[in-house]
């Protein structure tokens, strides 16, 4: 099973981060320039929570608030919800789905390493399996032309 740092190895790193005293509206800009539906919240180097587009949705939007006034910090999902690099992409799929989230930030002793996506999971776990039907089609093919 691939593990979260083999992917972020695949994926890389790159993580976009905005203070907690960003308002919704810049965060919602930094989001639209890096082409992300998450950005990590972080005071200093500790990070301290997750914006997406879906708490922009519900806690702005539906609410009739003004991105332009509200802060990141009065509607980020807090505390953050993390995996490690070395948990498996299975594990961090059943977290997501515990938790009802689709972006995961990767910690490595209290230290930011990356972010991954349900969609970078689901591609990687599809590419895994699809190396496991590979492998056992040739076996089957290779048995079958043996008798």
């Amino acid at each position: 099973m691939k593990t979260i740092r083999q992917l972020l190895k695949i994926k890389g790193r790159k993580v976009w981060t905005v203070s907690p005293a960003t308002t919704v509206f810049e965060a919602l800009q930094v989001m639209a320039e890096k082409d992300v539906g998450a950005l990590l919240v972080a005071k200093g180097k500790t990070l301290v929570g997750v914006f997406s587009e879906r708490d922009y949705a519900r806690k702005v939007i539906l609410q009739g608030k003004s991105s332009r006034e509200i802060l990141v910090s009065e509607i980020m999902s807090s505390p953050p919800i993390f995996i490690g690099q070395d948990e498996t992409i299975e594990q961090g799929l059943a977290l997501m789905s515990a938790k009802h989230v689709r972006h995961l930030p990767v910690m490595e002793k209290n230290r930011l390493i990356g972010i991954v996506t349900i969609g970078d999971l689901v591609k990687a776990l599809i590419v895994e399996q699809q190396v496991v039907i590979d492998h056992l089609e040739k076996h089957i093919l290779s048995k079958t032309s043996l008798t």
